[in-house]
């Protein structure tokens, strides 16, 4: 029998990626809440997840083996002008699924970001102390520390992902390749940095976590440290579309931004050494990003 795998945040991007890399091998199910879709091979079910009751009540009625928890605002600006917003969706939310998952012994999934330093080194470990410079950061981080005291085998899952977007929300990838495919010129930082991961390949590394029972605080990143311009570049490259309407730019000159941090690079190296495993290239991955394409995974999602 298939082990049952329930998403929260089932309308967005790494749910929907998410839920179409595993449905082969699982029974899955996309929690909902304002936006309604529907996803061949996938269940779905509309929750609020305010309470702690709520929660319960979800997880008794589709008795998952697994919570993948991804809801979460990450739009920066808002959770800055909108502190207690953030703070319900990004930090109590997590606490409530947390309480659930540990009341019912369901092994819990939550997704967290490489958005949690000031942004003045590279590669930093589980072990680095979080410094966050704004709201986003201060409420992920917040609900990591929810999931921790209250769910004590939960996986937390630092990450900074990329893949294919719905019509109603595109991805950073999408809007490179939709601009450069449309003979327009993007501007990308080449003064941010990231260490960004395929969704696909994402989820395939943490399900190997969850075989092998582990628990605790995980980056789960790509190896190459990259500016969002090297990733234009070379995304446009494997795309085999024109970098040269790539242009550099820098965030300092955003002066409107909320705060940011300027390197979020994470070491993947505890991961590789727990599952004695090496991550994919930038480059593969954008070969696999193209074959989801080919194989029109761009259009699985259908807006009710």
């Amino acid at each position: 029998m298939q082990k049952k795998v329930l998403i929260t945040g089932g309308s967005g991007l790494l749910a929907i990626n998410w839920a179409l890399s595993i449905r082969d091998k699982y029974e899955v199910t996309l929690l909902l809440h304002h936006r309604k879709i529907s996803l061949q091979g996938v269940n779905t079910d509309i929750a609020l997840l305010n309470s702690v009751d709520e929660c319960l009540y979800i997880l008794k009625k589709h008795q998952p083996n697994i919570v993948i928890h991804t809801a979460a605002l990450t739009n920066v600006e808002k959770c800055e002008s909108d502190l207690a917003l953030a703070h319900e969706i990004n930090a109590d939310l997590a606490g409530n699924i947390a309480i659930a998952c540990d009341r019912q012994k369901i092994k819990l999934v939550h997704i967290s970001t490489d958005h949690l330093f000031s942004g003045e080194q590279e590669f930093l470990s589980e072990r680095t102390s979080p410094t966050p410079i704004n709201n986003y950061a201060k409420t992920k981080l917040e609900g990591e520390r929810q999931v921790r005291k209250n769910c004590n085998k939960a996986l937390v899952i630092r990450t900074n992902f990329f893949g294919w977007g719905v019509g109603y929300r595109k991805s950073f990838s999408d809007f490179i390749v939709d601009k450069l495919r449309n003979n327009e010129t993007v501007n990308l930082f080449s003064d941010v940095f990231f260490t960004p991961i395929l969704a696909e390949e994402l989820s395939k590394k943490v399900h190997k976590l969850i075989d092998n029972n582990c628990n605790g605080i995980y980056s789960v990143v790509g190896s190459e440290r990259l500016s969002k311009y090297e990733f234009g570049i070379k995304l446009a490259n494997c795309f085999e579309l024109n970098p040269s309407l790539i242009n550099k730019s820098s965030i300092n000159d955003k002066i409107n931004l909320v705060n940011r941090p300027k390197d979020m690079s994470l070491s993947n190296k505890k991961i590789c050494k727990v599952l004695e495993c090496e991550f994919p290239t930038i480059d593969e991955q954008f070969q696999v990003l193209k074959q989801q394409e080919n194989n029109n995974m761009t259009n699985k999602v259908i807006e009710l």
